[in-house]
């Protein structure tokens, strides 16, 4: 689904005085902009005409005032005070009709409006003040019915992506998109849920956060629009579940935008009833934080600023990056990834180090950073964190027996720079390592050659290597017992060293003697050879790969 709009006037629900000055009624006036010429572009939100001195008192702002002039005042100073209060009241333009009250505007009046920067208009014909009020009354009802139109079709697209599929973020993008701004769900007590889009420059939406929310704690800036988010819970019906922010840092807000964002919390208040899904949300905008940083699109000297908004702060030590993936077909039970978010975060609780925990859904990841002390402590960090990440795997329901295992890949400590690179590498090496032998968990510079080959899976190159290398001892196996492919796997896996191969495959010496000349004579190769040794490592491990 194309969630862009097309460009259109979105600036508020009136019209401006220069399109009041085109329309026929006052056109037919001849009207002569006296003052405030460059003030045109203001909205009237209204019309209404008057001839009595005090009528400041009767308006609310935003007017264009029609008069003969009856109400001005004959002395300077009562002219001076007249336009004065008009201006102090916010009117967007007062027009005079010339006729028997004035021939021409008096001086104190012009000077004066000039003066408070009041659009001031004289019509040189008589008008039928009625037939002006209607026609820009019509004028503005129209435009706030096309605005209505356009809210609506933000409520359409968020209801069709939520029917297709998509949730909270996909709901908030399209509200980005329609505001040419970054939008923000946020805590009722400010606390940020998720963010999306851009600001100038593209930058990223985190950014934005900490750079305009930072420099305005008591209240947001100038031009923000806020709308709450209703939900149940303690509070009742009238009670905010969360709070929407369309920050102004491309485009200004307009009433449009804020039609359109209460349709969108309408929305999202009902996704939101849903249980946890406000956790699952952080979780998904920590994931996707992780995600930005491992593909590059955060630069690493913005990452911890952007880390600080999601509340991770590290220290000065290195960083260990670690990526946990769920066999295919796991997913998470009852309450979705914000249970499997909570059980894991709860389990890494216990290890002592900052983390940044983050779900990444779509691709079954579960991404993390590790503050650490030293490098040193790195090894140990990392026995600890995959004996929590599977704990919270059997917490939040998702073990099966008989199943494999979700898979943990940890990457290199070091910097922020080395943080982004290592995401990255861990999440396609725990991609690679789902086919491998499974232990508690990897360390990504150890899987490169697997790495390597599984992104070959599908070569068909790689599958006749396989078959020419280890092709026979498949054939034995599938036809013979005992199979000698683990007997081969073991003796490479032990360098050799057949005294070690015979230990763990419970083999006495001569057993194992046979079966490795059997191996030899299969494969017409000599398995002390080195260059024999290293192919057949490369086949052995391929296999894993190749259907």
């Amino acid at each position: 689904m194309d969630s862009r709009f097309p460009p259109q006037n979105t600036q508020g629900t009136g019209i401006t005085v220069q399109r009041a000055l085109e329309l026929p009624g006052l056109r037919g006036g001849l009207p002569e902009v006296l003052a405030g010429a460059d003030r045109l572009s203001r909205t009237v939100r209204w019309v209404h005409a008057g001839e009595v001195p005090n009528i400041a008192s009767l308006l609310k702002g935003g007017e264009l005032l029609l008069t003969t002039g009856y109400g001005l005042g004959t002395r300077p100073a009562e002219q001076r005070a007249f336009v004065r209060t008009l201006a102090e009241r916010g009117i967007a333009a007062l027009v005079v009709e010339l006729g028997p009250r004035f021939s021409r505007l008096p001086a104190a009046l012009v000077e004066t409006a000039r003066a408070a920067g009041l659009p001031l208009v004289q019509l040189h014909r008589e008008v039928p003040f009625v037939a002006v009020t209607e026609e820009i009354h019509t004028e503005i009802v129209n435009g706030h019915y096309a605005l209505l139109q356009r809210a609506e079709e933000v409520h359409r697209r968020c209801t069709e992506a939520l029917l297709g599929g998509g949730g909270v973020p996909q709901v908030l993008g399209i509200l980005s998109d329609f505001c040419g701004n970054p939008v923000f769900l946020e805590t009722p007590d400010g606390q940020l849920l998720y963010a999306t889009g851009t600001g100038p420059a593209d930058t990223d939406p985190l950014q934005v956060w900490e750079g305009l929310r930072d420099q305005h704690q008591d209240e947001p800036p100038a031009g923000t629009t806020l709308v709450d988010v209703p939900g149940g819970g303690p509070g009742g019906a009238g009670s905010v579940r969360a709070r929407l922010v369309l920050l102004p840092v491309s485009a200004p807000m307009t009433p449009v935008h804020r039609m359109a964002a209460e349709r969108a919390a309408g929305i999202l208040a009902v996704v939101l009833m849903q249980a946890r899904q406000e956790e699952e949300l952080a979780a998904r905008g920590r994931g996707d934080f992780l995600t930005d940083l491992a593909e590059g699109r955060i630069a690493a000297e913005d990452a911890p600023a952007q880390a600080r908004v999601l509340g991770f702060r590290p220290g000065s030590g290195p960083l260990l990056p670690v990526v946990m993936r769920l066999a295919d077909g796991m997913s998470p039970g009852g309450g979705g990834w914000a249970v499997l978010a909570r059980a894991v975060a709860e389990e890494l609780a216990s290890v002592g180090v900052p983390v940044l925990l983050g779900v990444r859904p779509v691709e079954g990841r579960v991404p993390l950073l590790l503050g650490l002390r030293a490098e040193a402590e790195g090894p140990a960090v990392a026995d600890r964190v995959a004996t929590a990440l599977r704990a919270g795997v059997e917490r939040a329901g998702m073990h099966r027996p008989g199943a494999r295992p979700p898979v943990v890949v940890v990457a290199a400590a070091g910097g922020w720079a080395a943080a982004s690179a290592g995401l990255r590498h861990a999440a396609e090496t725990a991609t690679a390592a789902q086919g491998l032998p499974e232990h508690p968990w990897y360390d990504a510079r150890r899987l490169d050659i697997d790495l390597l080959l599984w992104r070959l899976r599908d070569h068909p190159d790689l599958a006749a290597f396989v078959e020419r290398a280890i092709g026979p001892l498949r054939d034995h196996d599938h036809r013979s017992k005992p199979p000698l492919l683990p007997t081969l796997e073991t003796y490479l896996a032990h360098a050799g060293r057949k005294a070690e191969t015979a230990r763990e495959l419970h083999l006495n010496r001569q057993t194992l003697y046979n079966r490795l000349a059997r191996i030899a004579e299969l494969l017409g190769t000599d398995l002390d050879d080195p260059q024999t040794v290293l192919t057949l490592s490369l086949a052995l491990r391929a296999r894993r790969h190749v259907p």
